[in-house]
């Protein structure tokens, strides 16, 4: 059996690395399951994608579309053609996409149309908000996914009401959390560390890259503000998107007590978050992170596609109102934050998991099973 694997955004890297170790774990076994690692080529920079695939151990790419750049269109219509061929030249039996890129959404597309089946990893996840370009990417994936890997019961609930059957949904647990808890001991110290005197637990991180939160320059110039005025003396350190750091440069906007560096690697973004007194974001993948290390997340967003990280874990969703900020702040530093727990089966073993499910869907046996029928 042969399985495309999808990668396209920083995102994707992290949940392909544990799939293509399970199953190379698999056909180690005896199984006969191998495996195409399709890199799109959405993301290109060094920092958003090399980096990645060195430290997380992920092989090079079988194939590399180069799809990035352009409008959300144009980066679509140019992966659906690239990897059309690639389908046509190297037809699997399965492709597998995983998170809500646009990478996951084009090549679902691409293989449905070939009549190729294709499984979802982190299907069923919804935020409600279709002003996001991602919530777009789930539910058009979604409506035409014939295996759905999710990572919590909450997705399983949103497939079943939109009507999956149950025996497409398979509840697996969540395959960032796979790589996390694999790479925790490997995680690095930044450069910068030593240049800011940072201290564990004596600083915060943040994150802030979507439309909402930086493309208005009064609304970022009041949560910077928040950070630059905080009565604690904590540093905050900012690795900086590149649209963030061009709206930044537009608006005029300097900062003292917020730190900005370059976009970090994988290993060092994650030792940051690990050791730090909280998290401000706006991502998603992040409060999954925080949630599962037990360090405080304060997310600027009006919903989330993960809202077992705030049920459970130790997120909270704050709006994208500086107050609501500079109220959960206040809090923090007052030791007043929610204690947080981990997820049903998030505990580093979901690959294996995807795999095994995929060897009984495809009635895939080892040649040792083979050989006793």
């Amino acid at each position: 059996m042969l399985v495309s694997i999808i990668a396209g955004a920083r995102p994707n890297f992290m949940k392909i690395a544990p799939i293509i170790e399970a199953i190379r774990k698999a056909h180690d076994e005896g199984y006969s399951i191998n495996y195409r690692l399709i890199h799109t080529g959405q993301h290109y920079d060094k920092k958003m994608s090399g980096d990645f695939f060195e430290q997380l151990g992920i092989p090079e790419p079988d194939a590399n579309l180069e799809a990035g750049g352009g409008t959300q269109a144009e980066q679509t219509a140019a992966i659906m053609v690239r990897f059309e061929k690639e389908l046509l030249e190297n037809k699997p039996n399965l492709v597998i996409v995983v998170g809500d890129v646009t990478s996951t959404m084009a090549c679902a597309i691409t293989a449905q149309k070939l009549c190729i089946p294709v499984a979802h990893v982190e299907g069923g996840i919804r935020s409600g908000d279709w002003s996001m370009p991602e919530e777009i990417n789930r539910l058009v994936t979604d409506s035409i996914t014939n295996y759905f890997f999710t990572t919590s019961e909450v997705a399983n609930t949103n497939l079943r009401n939109s009507g999956v059957p149950d025996e497409r949904v398979f509840f697996v647990g969540n395959t960032m959390i796979d790589t996390l808890l694999k790479q925790m001991p490997s995680f690095l110290k930044p450069d910068f560390w030593d240049e800011f005197k940072l201290e564990k637990k004596q600083y915060m991180v943040m994150t802030l890259h979507r439309p909402s939160n930086v493309d208005d320059p009064e609304q970022l110039k009041s949560l910077l503000g928040v950070l630059e005025n905080s009565s604690n003396d904590q540093p905050v350190i900012f690795p900086v998107h590149p649209r963030t750091r061009n709206n930044l440069q537009k608006f005029g906007i300097q900062l003292e007590k917020v730190k900005m560096v370059e976009p970090l690697s994988y290993l060092e973004f994650n030792y940051l978050v690990q050791h730090a007194k909280g998290v401000i974001t706006d991502s998603g993948g992040i409060t999954e992170e925080t949630t599962v290390m037990g360090v405080p997340c304060m997310t600027l967003r009006n919903s989330t596609e993960r809202p077992e990280t705030c049920a459970l874990g130790t997120n909270e969703l704050l709006g994208t109102d500086p107050i609501a900020l500079e109220q959960a702040l206040t809090r923090l530093y007052a030791g007043k934050w929610k204690e947080g727990v981990v997820p049903p089966l998030w505990d580093g073993h979901t690959a294996e998991r995807i795999v095994k499910h995929i060897c009984e869907i495809f009635d895939v046996k080892s040649e040792e099973t083979v050989s006793v029928l």
